[in-house]
């Protein structure tokens, strides 16, 4: 009989006494999104703040995380929510945290914004639409960190019939070139027009130059049976008329 003794089993039993590793503490933010989502539902979006729908943006283009410092940044980086929409993809990409697709995800969120009130405007006279128009144009330049120049053409009932950007410059300054824009009318069959512009500085006040340009394109107008309705001037700080101000 082998009277050598057993080998024992070399893998190590467990400790049942040992003390069980914590589970990780949640993050902070853990169920922020669901809770915001129930805000929303709840009272309204308008009732949010600004950064807080922007986080509702954010949850789409970035699944997973606390988007939160993102939108505060954000909206300090550019100063408000329709600043940051109408940032363009270079400004929104320099911010930490903001990629291609993300940049981009937000310039749709604005070209739609853009579309819909076009829509209003494009639907009835300019006349009488006006209070349409007149957010039309502060969604497509109250933020443009450019000065751009466009021109509503319109038909003999005041109808939409064209809105085109004819100038783009710089931070103070974009180009207009009365004879270029006759000859745009012309070919659109355009009865009357109306100028606009944005002053990326915020304050929407008519400079010395933009009151000769529109007088030449109203004399250039004139002999051509074209009328020049009004030339609004678009600020972060508001909209200024021509025609109100008696300047037209």
């Amino acid at each position: 009989m082998d009277r050598r003794p057993a080998l024992q089993d070399a893998t190590p039993q467990p400790d049942l006494w040992a003390a069980k590793p914590e589970p990780a503490p949640r993050p902070h933010y853990a169920g922020h999104r669901d809770r915001l989502r129930e805000r929303a539902s709840a009272g309204g979006l308008a009732a949010l703040p600004d950064y807080e729908v922007l986080e509702l943006l954010l949850f789409r283009s970035i699944p997973r995380g606390d988007v939160k410092p993102l939108a505060k940044q954000l909206i300090a980086r550019f100063g408000s929510l329709g600043a940051v929409l109408g940032a363009d993809t270079e400004a929104l990409k320099s911010v930490r945290g903001v990629g291609a697709a993300l940049a981009l995800d937000l310039k749709l969120v604005q070209e739609a914004a853009l579309r819909a009130s076009r829509e209003e405007v494009a639907r009835r006279t300019v006349i009488s639409s006006w209070s349409a128009l007149l957010a039309y144009v502060k969604t497509a330049l109250a933020h443009e960190p450019r000065e751009q120049v466009r021109v509503l053409f319109l038909d003999k009932k005041n109808q939409l019939i064209a809105d085109e950007v004819t100038g783009e410059g710089t931070v103070d300054h974009a180009p207009v070139y009365p004879r270029e824009l006759m000859r745009r009318a012309l070919e659109l069959s355009a009865s009357a027009l109306i100028l606009v512009h944005n002053h990326p500085s915020g304050d929407p006040t008519p400079s010395s130059a933009d009151v000769e340009i529109t007088r030449q394109i109203v004399e250039a107008g004139r002999s051509l049976r074209i009328s020049v309705h009004d030339h609004l001037v678009v600020g972060r700080d508001g909209i200024a008329s021509f025609k109100a101000l008696g300047l037209l």
